[in-house]
């Protein structure tokens, strides 16, 4: 038998799982919850827990799995790949969902935003709002913002936002650091620097949430502050998002690092983990830019 056909023959399929139909479940009981919530039903919330601890369930067994399977030696090159190329376009569909955002965002100030104030071809003011000002950032009308006159203040770029750059940048140093130490097969250095790398993302998130709520309280800055407020919260919040879940894989790999698990030859698990995290720092800073400093 050739060494290809060998290679085919031991390819590794898992037992049929429940997993699946069962995060499948879980995610169609949130989504029904949700619409009960939208539409005023207090009863919604039911199913969004019980969805959520199905889900969190799921996870918790089906990773287990793929854990167990891993250590007992079950994966080889074919398994390794298919996981490269499977977190390659998941990073790459996550690239496009943010690309959606930030293309919202450049056609709302350079297009619509001037349209709507009589400026190009496609002016439409007469039509809508005479009294619109084609500034940036903008709100729209001014008796749609929070205030009476739908005026707030924006979050300028240095202060929290450059703080919170200069926290990925260092994380995204920190974590390169243990991925060079892993090779080295100096775990004890790969878990320190792992765990400086979490410290930083806890940090950032923390100044985040303190960001929002200085931006609703003090600033008046909101999701229904217009075309501007609607932007920033969904890009920033989003991101945020992505960091929570980023610094949750990098927790869960430093607690199978300190189990034993990986080794300088075999340790796709935290690629993957880092692979995602770099992703998350190239969308901060394109994020920076184009939100605060723009």
């Amino acid at each position: 038998m050739s060494q290809t056909a060998s290679t085919r023959q031991h390819y590794y399929v898992p037992q049929p799982m429940p997993w699946p139909i069962m995060g499948s479940t879980a995610l169609f009981l949130m989504a029904l919850g949700a619409v009960f919530v939208f539409n005023g039903s207090r009863g919604g919330w039911f199913s969004i827990g019980l969805g959520f601890l199905i889900l969190l369930y799921m996870l918790f067994r089906w990773f287990g799995s793929v854990i167990r399977e891993s250590e007992g030696g079950k994966y080889g090159g074919w398994e390794d790949a298919s996981f490269r190329w499977g977190m390659s376009w998941f990073i790459f569909s996550e690239v496009m969902f943010f690309s959606a955002f930030f293309g919202a965002d450049f056609y709302a100030r350079q297009f619509s935003v001037p349209w709507l104030g009589g400026e190009g071809a496609k002016a439409v003011t007469s039509l809508l709002w005479p009294d619109f000002t084609p500034g940036w950032p903008s709100n729209g009308p001014g008796d749609l913002g929070p205030r009476d006159d739908g005026s707030y203040e924006i979050i300028p770029a240095f202060g929290l936002p450059a703080l919170n750059t200069a926290l990925l940048l260092t994380s995204g140093l920190t974590i390169t650091i243990a991925h060079h130490a892993l090779l080295a097969g100096q775990r004890v250095k790969t878990i320190f620097w792992m765990w400086i790398t979490v410290a930083l993302g806890i940090t950032f998130i923390s100044f985040q949430a303190y960001e929002y709520i200085h931006a609703y309280s003090e600033l008046n800055l909101k999701l229904s502050s217009g075309i501007y407020g609607s932007t920033f919260f969904m890009l920033t919040g989003f991101h945020g998002f992505h960091v929570f879940v980023g610094m949750l894989m990098l927790t869960f790999i430093t607690l199978r690092l300190m189990k034993g698990h990986f080794t300088p030859q075999r340790h796709f698990g935290f690629e993957g983990a880092a692979w995602y995290w770099h992703f998350v720092d190239v969308v901060w800073l394109g994020l920076y830019f184009l939100v605060y400093w723009l």
